[in-house]
């Protein structure tokens, strides 16, 4: 078993308010992410987005795709 198994094990045995407490301070330890951008950047994404997706010019993920893909960032 790799460390970060034994870590997890480890953890999951944690209380739920000592697993709160160790997820708050993992998450404080990330750096913050990128910056989302203005409210509209943010909505003209959206719009673009949406126009790829009419036109036919993209397709939209399925979900199992996109948990797919969710796996894989998550390593």
């Amino acid at each position: 078993m790799s460390t970060l198994q034994e870590i997890e094990a480890a953890v999951l045995r944690l209380s739920d308010q000592d697993r709160l407490q160790l997820a708050d301070k993992l998450l404080g330890s990330l750096p913050p992410p990128p910056a989302a951008g203005s409210p509209d950047e943010i909505l003209d994404e959206a719009v673009r987005r949406d126009a790829e997706l009419e036109s036919g010019n993209l397709r939209p993920l399925s979900e199992t795709e996109c948990w797919d893909g969710v796996r894989r960032q998550r390593g």
